[in-house]
């Protein structure tokens, strides 16, 4: 068996990228014809044959498309946010002070949890009754009587946007303190001497290394806002239209409706929506490196 792939290195490469070219580069390219071909809306019968854009026209001209997309581009407010706390809460962890360790462990579990598990624990905090959140709102003297986590359209997409701030703010916190941690000793120890003050050599010295971290937690945070279906199913359901995002909508247009070419055609806009937001991200990020 080893004389066989050493006289065939390339065959262990060669199965994989026939998986990778059929599973991944001709399904995209299936779902770009479906979007373009006469199968019709509410038909469980597919049919191939060329449609032209009429789907995508269909797609821009219905009532939830500037829904779908401006909830699909709020989630990206998660980043700043999560950049903001995960560099407060590294600095806080790099000070060395008792139960750190133990307090970057807490802090990274919500990483660890799947976006099924983090909706349901979220959904019982936004209980308008007895969940956690109006309770101590409550307590702290605070009328919640009209406070509707996820019921409300005015404060859905807030109580996505809270509870992925919430999974994602300890990663960047552990990436952050990483790099932190990789500023050499003698630096500092340097700076230390020339007289600079610890706010000055974390203003001056630290955090502008940081930026290739920061790059890469952009992309990751970026990447995952556009990953959320499962987290907002899990948290408000895919009935409620206004919170919808793009993903979710495809979904509802594909299995609740059985409008698959149109559905093709949302996923193509979305697949478009990730190249344009993620691409620039991962140039950035390579080019920091």
């Amino acid at each position: 068996m080893r004389k066989f792939f050493t006289r065939h290195p390339m065959l262990p490469i060669l199965i994989p990228a026939v998986l990778l070219l059929y599973f991944v580069y001709i399904s995209l390219g299936w779902n770009v014809w479906v979007s373009v071909s006469d199968w019709q809306n509410g038909s469980l019968s597919a049919s191939y044959g060329w449609g032209g854009f009429g789907q995508y026209a269909k797609m821009f001209s219905s009532e939830y498309f500037g829904t779908s997309l401006i909830n699909t581009l709020l989630l990206f407010c998660l980043i700043p946010i999560c950049l903001l706390l995960g560099l407060g809460l590294a600095l806080l962890m790099d000070q060395g002070l008792r139960g750190t360790t133990l307090f970057r462990n807490l802090i990274l579990l919500p990483f660890a949890l799947s976006f099924v598990v983090t909706g349901t624990v979220w959904a019982w905090m936004y209980r308008p009754t007895n969940g956690v959140l109006n309770s101590f709102l409550q307590i702290i003297g605070i009328n919640t009587a009209n406070l509707m986590w996820t019921s409300s359209n005015d404060t859905v997409m807030l109580s996505i946007i809270i509870a992925l701030v919430w999974q994602f703010s300890g990663y960047v916190a552990v990436i952050f303190l990483a790099g932190i941690k990789s500023v050499p000793e003698n630096v500092i120890n340097a700076a230390k001497l020339d007289g600079a003050y610890s706010l000055r050599i974390y203003w001056k010295l630290i955090i502008p290394r940081l930026k290739g971290a920061m790059g890469s937690c952009i992309t990751i945070l970026a990447m995952y806002a556009l990953r959320s279906f499962d987290f907002i199913v899990s948290l408000v359901g895919y009935t409620k239209s206004a919170a919808w995002t793009l993903p979710v909508w495809m979904y509802q247009e594909a299995f609740s409706k059985n409008n698959f070419a149109l559905a093709a055609a949302i996923s193509c806009f979305l697949l478009a929506l990730v190249l344009v937001l993620i691409l620039p991200l991962t140039y950035w990020t390579n080019k920091r490196k």
